[in-house]
C-alpha cells in the first residue's frame, strides 16, 4: 500500500517536477523546430573546451546560468533530445536537472588543476537573444571518449557564430600551449587518451658535454632556425624540420633532448615514448595548433616494424614520416628523433627522403669529454685530483652514468672513512677504490646497466 501511495504521489507531482525540456524551452521561447549545431572535440580538450566557453559567456552583455544534468549516462542525450521531449513528463530515472558536477583537470604542472563541468546546460541571455549551450565531457566509461559542445539558440544565426567564438577563445586560452607534455594512457582506464604535463628542464650549454662540431650541428638545426624564423620565412624557406640524433645507449641523446627543452622556452614540447608511441596522429595534430612546437619520439627504432592498432596500418614509423610530411612548409614544428639502432631506420628514411634533415652522431664521449663530465658531476664535492689522469685513462669506452656514478661511489667511500665531523673530502684513493669497484668482474652486469664498454 506504501509503494502505491507512493507511487500515486509521484506521478500527482511530476508535473510539478522542473523538466530539463521545460527550463530550456521556456528559456528559448519557442518549440522544438530550433536547429542544433554541435562540435566534438578529443577527451583531452575538454579543459581547453572550458575555458573557451568560460571566456564566451563572459563577453559583453552577456549573462548566463548553469543548469546541471544528472542521469544522462549511458543514455543518448543532447540538446535535440530535450527539445523533441516538448511537455512530456520527464523519464525520472533520465536526463534531469540537478547539480552541476565538475571534474578537475590538469592545466599545468605541479598539480595545477581547473575545474570542468561534466554535463550542463548554459542559459545564455544576450538582449533579446536567448541561447542554450549543453557542454557535456567525455566518458569513456560509456563508449564516449569526446567532449561536445551543442547550441540552439532563438536566433538561428546565433549558434553557429557561437560555435566560432568558443572555438576561438579556447585555441586562445589553450592550457598546452608553450607547456612540456607527454601522451600516456590510463593502465586500468577504458584507453582515453591523456595528456601530461611536466616541468621544463633547466639545462645551460655548459652542462651539455658534447663536441663542439656536433653541438653546433644540433643547434643549427633546432634553436638557430627558431630564431631566424621570420627572415627564412621571408626569404621563401621553410621551418618545419627533423633531427635524428643516434648512437650507443648512454651517450647522451636524452641529455641533448632536455637541453633543447630548455633553449626553446617558449614552445609546445610533445614527447612520446614507451606504448603512446601509437598516439603519433594526436601528437601531431597538437603541434600543428600551437605553434612552435617540438615533437621528441625517444627510441623511434621501437616503431620501425610495429604496426597501428588498426588491420592494416602501415608501421607505425611510416605513420610518423607521414605526418612530418603533411604539415605545410611555413609550420613552424620540429621533430627531434632518438634511436640506439640507426640501422633500423635507416630503409625507411631513405624510402622517404627530406622527412629528416639533420642527422647526428653522438660517440661515447673521449678524454677531454670524460675531463669535462667529471668536472660537471664533481659539482662542489671536494676531490684529491692528483690521480684523476690515471683514472680517466682506465674509463675509455665508459658513458656520462659511468662516470657519474664513480664520483657518487667514491664519495660514499669517503663518508664511510671519515667521521661526522669531518668536512665530506674524496681522496685519490677513495677515488681509486671506487673505480676498482666497478671494474670488477663481478660488477660487469653494473657497466652494463651504467653503459660502460670498459673492460
Amino acid at each position: 500500500m506504501r509503494r502505491g501511495l507512493r507511487a500515486v504521489i509521484g506521478a500527482a507531482r511530476a508535473e510539478e517536477r522542473p523538466a530539463l525540456a521545460r527550463i530550456v524551452g521556456e528559456h528559448l521561447g519557442s518549440g522544438g523546430d530550433l536547429e542544433v549545431v554541435e562540435e566534438s572535440r578529443p577527451g583531452y580538450e575538454h579543459v581547453n573546451v572550458q575555458a573557451g566557453l568560460d571566456a564566451w559567456l563572459t563577453g559583453p552583455g552577456r549573462t548566463a546560468e548553469l543548469v546541471g544534468v544528472v542521469g544522462y549516462q549511458h543514455r543518448r542525450f543532447g540538446l535535440a533530445e530535450v527539445l523533441a521531449d516538448g511537455n512530456r513528463q520527464a523519464d525520472p530515472y533520465g536526463p534531469r536537472p540537478g547539480t552541476a558536477a565538475r571534474v578537475n583537470l590538469a592545466c599545468g604542472p605541479d598539480g595545477e588543476v581547473r575545474p570542468c563541468v561534466r554535463c550542463g546546460i548554459y542559459l545564455v541571455t544576450e538582449g533579446d537573444v536567448r541561447t542554450a549551450v549543453l557542454l557535456r565531457g567525455p566518458e569513456p566509461e560509456s563508449g564516449n571518449p569526446q567532449v561536445s559542445v551543442q547550441i540552439v539558440s532563438s536566433d538561428p544565426g546565433m549558434p553557429s557564430h557561437a560555435a566560432a567564438g568558443i572555438r576561438d577563445a579556447a585555441r586562445a586560452r589553450n592550457v598546452f600551449r608553450g607547456q612540456v607534455l607527454s601522451f600516456g594512457q590510463e593502465i586500468f582506464g577504458h584507453g582515453q587518451t591523456l595528456l601530461q604535463f611536466h616541468r621544463r628542464p633547466r639545462l645551460a650549454a655548459g652542462q651539455l658535454i658534447l663536441a663542439a662540431d656536433t653541438l653546433a650541428e644540433v643547434q643549427r638545426q633546432v634553436v638557430e632556425v627558431a630564431r631566424h624564423k621570420e627572415r627564412l620565412l621571408a626569404a621563401g624557406q621553410h621551418l618545419k624540420r627533423g633531427l635524428l640524433l643516434y648512437g650507443p645507449p648512454g651517450v647522451g641523446k636524452t641529455h641533448t633532448v632536455r637541453y633543447l627543452m630548455s633553449s626553446l622556452v617558449d614552445t609546445t614540447v610533445i614527447q612520446l615514448t614507451g606504448n603512446p608511441l601509437h598516439l603519433i596522429a594526436e601528437a601531431c595534430s597538437v603541434a600543428r595548433a600551437l605553434q612552435p612546437a617540438m615533437v621528441i619520439v625517444e627510441d623511434v627504432d621501437l616503431i620501425a616494424e610495429d604496426r597501428g592498432m588498426h588491420p592494416g596500418q602501415h608501421p607505425l614509423l611510416f605513420q610518423l614520416l607521414n605526418e612530418m610530411d603533411g604539415l605545410a612548409e611555413d609550420a613552424d614544428v620540429v621533430f627531434v628523433l632518438t634511436t640506439n639502432r640507426a640501422d633500423l631506420l635507416e630503409p625507411a628514411l631513405a624510402a622517404r627522403p627530406g622527412r629528416v634533415d639533420q642527422a647526428v652522431g653522438l660517440q661515447l664521449p673521449d678524454l677531454s669529454a670524460r675531463r669535462a663530465l667529471f668536472e660537471l658531476y664533481r659539482g662542489s664535492l671536494t676531490v684529491d685530483v692528483s690521480g684523476l689522469d690515471d683514472v680517466l685513462a682506465r674509463t675509455e669506452g665508459v658513458t656520462a652514468s659511468f662516470l657519474k656514478e664513480l664520483l657518487r661511489r667514491a664519495a660514499l667511500v669517503a663518508s664511510a672513512r671519515t667521521t661526522g665531523d669531518e668536512d665530506l673530502a674524496v681522496s685519490a684513493a677513495d677515488l681509486e677504490t671506487a673505480l676498482e669497484e666497478l671494474l670488477d668482474t663481478r660488477n660487469a652486469m653494473t657497466r652494463t646497466l651504467l653503459g660502460s664498454a670498459a673492460d
